[in-house]
């Protein structure tokens, strides 16, 4: 009767391994579905980060042009502002 017993219990914790198998199994699929699907995130992230990147260095280059030209624009406003001064000073003189 022990024998039969103790055949029943390994029996029962094999059936028990069984199913701690295949829902071992079951959540390493899951896992690898969601590695795979993070993967591809990761990628797309990745994608629209260096298009951003490059996005803000052509802005960027925009911007000092722009600053370059403003600064220019001052400097003839200035030039075009003192020779007026200038000529309206001679012609109060006459």
């Amino acid at each position: 009767m022990e024998l039969e017993e103790e055949l029943k219990v390994v029996g029962n914790s094999l059936k028990s391994l069984e199913v701690s198998e295949e829902k071992a199994n079951q959540r390493v699929e899951e896992y690898k579905r969601q590695i795979k699907q993070l993967s591809v995130k990761l990628k797309e992230a990745e994608a629209r980060a260096e298009f951003a990147e490059k996005t803000v260095k052509k802005l960027q280059k925009e911007v000092d042009r722009l600053e370059d030209e403003l600064g220019l624009n001052k400097d003839r406003y200035k030039s075009l502002a003192d020779e007026m001064d200038s000529t309206f000073a001679e012609l109060a003189g006459y």
